[in-house]
């Protein structure tokens, strides 16, 4: 794969063969973010899980203390008192039947949908549209619920979903290169502690293999796993 000059300059000043800790490699991923943009953060973390097996899935939902960055586009499926619920509460785009068509025709201009569960057996036909796209409301990541209000506000503030790939793989924003290496720091614990609360039962071993972090145009730098763990002192 052919690499940019500046993908090279960042690669020069990252060992590979380290082992850093957080603040250190927070502070370097910032130094080596050359994009004209405001690159994303993104955390990956290899677990020592099998995804084939039901047993061995780790999914969740959390509320990073500092948000992403982003303000995201929130869609409710809603009727009568929720519906207007959802409007008052700041929804981008609420309705029902009317959003459906809309989806169908081919609209995406959302980043998370959210449904009450009375409105699941009409969503339920987007599910070959929105499931690949990772869109879909699902109970299991907080976004088929009758507590609309709050699951909008958690949403704005930067609640995130994570879930393992196939690849026993865990891909998520913690933040933006503008943000100080302190809430970078923060945001990090919140979701290591949360994803260490989600290790399934079945899961045997080592549960972090490997941790990296990155900014949207940089390489990963390598995170010690073991310090990522200690944001939860208490899980082994």
């Amino acid at each position: 794969m052919k690499r940019s000059k500046a993908y090279k300059d960042a690669g020069s000043k990252i060992d590979r063969m380290k082992l850093y800790d957080t603040a250190e490699a927070l502070a370097l991923v910032k130094e080596v973010a050359s994009a004209k943009f405001d690159e994303t953060v993104e955390v990956h973390v290899r677990l020592g899980v099998d995804p084939r097996h039901a047993d061995q899935q780790v999914r969740g939902t959390v509320s990073l203390p500092h948000g992403t960055g982003k303000t995201r586009k929130v869609l409710v499926f809603a009727k009568g008192d929720k519906l207007k619920e959802a409007e008052a509460a700041g929804a981008d785009f609420a309705g029902g039947e009317d959003l459906v068509e809309k989806i169908q025709g081919g609209w995406f201009d959302f980043d998370v949908a959210v449904a009450t569960p009375d409105m699941m057996g009409v969503v339920g036909k987007l599910g070959k549209i929105l499931g690949p796209r990772g869109l879909m409301p699902n109970p299991k990541a907080g976004t088929v619920t009758f507590d609309i209000e709050r699951t909008i506000n958690e949403l704005k503030a930067g609640r995130i979903e994570y879930r393992v790939d196939k690849s026993s793989i865990v891909h998520v924003p913690i933040g933006r290169v503008s943000f100080d290496v302190e809430k970078l720091q923060e945001n990090l614990n919140v979701f290591a502690e949360a994803l260490i609360k989600a290790k399934p039962a079945a899961a045997k071993g080592t549960y972090m293999r490997s941790v990296s972090i990155c900014s949207t145009m940089s390489p990963g730098i390598k995170i010690n796993p073991l310090v990522v763990m200690s944001a939860n002192k208490n899980i082994k």
